[in-house]
């Protein structure tokens, strides 16, 4: 009997940290989002960011991982592109950040703007669960708010008015990662089965036999692993990629950019070989999943670095 108590605690434990972890593209690829946003920055809002930047409690520790004499016009590349990691960054035990859960508590804080005094982790900022079924299981749960796609517009709103820069700054940094966030397919979606009629948390609860073991972070990963003093690695994955196309990138709405997360989930996530049940399934190295996934993920990582750049060009007073 102790033996398995001890293993479904182990394995409560393992559940704890994978859902803990699934952040949306890693730190890779929200660097890269950033990296790619930074290039088509007009030198105003360069000098624009880089002072908000400093105004982050994180700004001396990025600037550690720089290596001295390093050009200046990189340094502020690469802070920029660390500072899109923090809002996982303030996720971590020992941040000092408080969790007030996974889904919107019912408070005025939960959409709270003033700035980094504001302690609490709001995990729940970071996705938009769109429901669907896969097996006709029904009623549809509503959608939770505030959310990815509520705060976007909230930041982006802000960011355009006259409010102080220290708020500005922390609007940024959030603005930096959703906008990544948002573009990742799986944070866009919930799929809602008769197994689990609450959803399946974007994929996290669909296990899989290899490393990483469930679908959420197999997505998050999928341009290279790594952590936010990686961001060398991350500039090499971005410089890759093929620039997004105008059109796209010109389509400035939020609503759109979800839809577009949602249809791909439904379409590219959740396909051959993943089925209906929660797994586990096999994604076969260099198989056509995972060389769709990876087309998939390039375009997303490429497509929100030029939405944001336009964003910023365009709002950010």
């Amino acid at each position: 009997m102790r033996f398995c108590f001890r293993s479904v605690l182990v394995l409560a434990i393992c559940l704890m940290v994978s859902l803990q972890n699934a952040y949306g593209w890693n730190a890779i690829g929200h660097m890269a989002v950033a990296y790619v946003a930074y290039q088509k920055l007009t030198p105003q809002q360069k000098a624009r960011v880089t002072a908000l930047l400093t105004l982050n409690p994180n700004y001396s520790k990025w600037l550690s991982y720089i290596p001295a004499g390093t050009a200046v016009a990189d340094r502020d590349t690469y802070v920029f592109m660390m500072a899109s990691t923090w809002p996982d960054e303030i996720k971590a035990r020992d941040s000092g950040f408080q969790s007030d859960g996974d889904t919107p508590p019912s408070t005025p804080e939960a959409t709270s703007n003033v700035g980094y005094t504001d302690l609490v982790m709001h995990k729940y900022w970071h996705y938009v669960d769109l429901p669907f079924s896969s097996d006709g299981t029904s009623p549809l749960p509503a959608v939770p708010s505030p959310n990815a796609e509520t705060q976007i517009i909230a930041l982006r709103t802000d960011l355009a008015s006259d409010e102080p820069d220290a708020v500005k700054s922390y609007d940024l940094v959030w603005l930096l990662h959703l906008v990544g966030d948002i573009h990742q397919p799986l944070h866009c979606t919930t799929r809602i089965t008769q197994a689990k009629p609450n959803g399946d948390l974007g994929g996290n609860l669909v296990t899989l036999s290899g490393n990483p073991n469930e679908l959420h972070a197999y997505w998050d990963d999928l341009l290279g692993m790594g952590s936010t003093q990686n961001y060398s690695v991350a500039v090499t994955a971005a410089q890759a990629l093929a620039p997004a196309r105008a059109k796209a990138a010109a389509d400035l709405k939020t609503e759109d950019w979800v839809n577009e997360s949602f249809a791909l989930a439904k379409s590219r996530v959740y396909a051959e070989p993943i089925e209906a049940g929660m797994g586990p399934y096999t994604i076969g190295k260099n198989s056509k999943y995972e060389r769709q996934s990876i087309a998939v993920a390039k375009r997303r990582v490429a497509l929100a670095g030029a939405r944001l750049a336009n964003v910023l060009n365009a709002e950010l007073k």
